[in-house]
């Protein structure tokens, strides 16, 4: 017992510390949003970042140009009844269909069957003690580009197992039930004539005659039209503050032990498929890398500064 309590004292003053190293830099006042095993998180420095913008200057102001237009005319064809249409009456007589019927013989019978419960034997595990975690701090990881270890801070949230006792317990396998059986009813069939469609009368119109005559005809009388030109504007580049840099807030990285020379590759590849030059694909994190790495962050508005779960997923990176 006493070395229960001694061991539940070591675990909390390990959990208070760790948590009192975070408290004691500013920039870890807040912590990262999930606490969950095997995940790490980052703080880094960001810089200013500037957009350029066109903006249009007026070179030549609009102005009205009047043209005269004449008047258009053409030939039309256009149609005169010679008789007019009606419509012819007809006599449409109704068809018949068989149809099949079902009578009933003998009704549906059910014959009911009881069955006992079964029962067996199991084993199963009871919690001791639950599962826990604590907050480690960490300097200067792989997934941060700043030679500066302040300007990266990392926090990963590790995993204190469960403990279990086993015990043995019965367990029914099968309830009681009761098995229905179920004699169908019997049917004989009955087949006999039906109205399918009835008789009718069917209207047949027929059409009026016509016959096709020209003349001519104004399309559009002369008039005066009046033609804006629009004024004339080149474009002005100019640059402006889009961001103010500072930093980020806590970002999800891959943690150091997930950060291998393959997922490096992988990136690299990913890289160069955007367009962007990382060199050798060598799996190594090097500066030309770094470089491209944050461009590619730059330009795709995602966090900078570190190989975080966000850009991963937009270069289609697993992880």
């Amino acid at each position: 017992m006493k070395l229960r309590i001694l061991t539940f004292l070591f675990l909390l003053l390990g959990v208070t510390q760790s948590f009192g190293q975070i408290a004691d830099d500013a920039r870890f006042s807040d912590l990262p949003p999930k606490a969950e095993y095997g995940r790490c998180y980052a703080k880094c420095k960001t810089p200013d970042i500037y957009e350029t913008f066109s903006r249009k200057v007026l070179v030549e102001e609009a102005y009205v140009k009047t043209t005269t237009i004449p008047a258009t005319y053409e030939t039309v064809e256009k149609q005169e009844m010679l008789s007019e249409g009606g419509i012819n009456y007809k006599t449409i007589p109704a068809t018949y269909k068989t149809v099949t019927d079902k009578e009933l013989m003998e009704p549906e019978q059910t014959i009911i069957n009881i069955v006992p419960a079964k029962y067996e034997t199991r084993t199963r595990k009871i919690l001791v003690k639950e599962e826990s975690g604590e907050w480690v701090k960490k300097k200067k990881d792989p997934n941060c580009f700043s030679d500066n270890p302040e300007d990266c801070l990392i926090a990963c949230y590790e995993k204190i197992p469960a403990v279990y006792k086993t015990e043995t317990y019965d367990v029914m396998v099968s309830a009681a039930d009761t098995v229905v059986k179920i004699i169908p009813a019997v049917y004989k069939t009955i087949t006999r004539q039906v109205v399918d469609t009835p008789e009718r009368v069917k209207e047949i119109p027929y059409a009026p005659i016509y016959q096709t005559v020209k003349e001519k005809v104004m399309v559009t009388p002369e008039r005066i039209k009046e033609n804006p030109v629009p004024a004339v504007y080149k474009q002005v580049l100019e640059k402006r503050l889009a961001k103010k840099g500072g930093y980020t807030v806590w970002t999800e990285i891959l943690c150091a032990n997930k950060t291998s020379s393959s997922t490096i590759r992988k990136l690299q590849r990913a890289l160069r498929a955007e367009g962007y030059s990382i060199g050798v694909v060598d799996g190594v994190l090097g500066t030309r890398t770094q470089a491209s790495l944050k461009q590619f962050q730059v330009d795709n508005n995602l966090p900078i500064g570190n190989l975080n779960i966000e850009t991963l997923q937009s270069l289609g990176i697993p992880h």
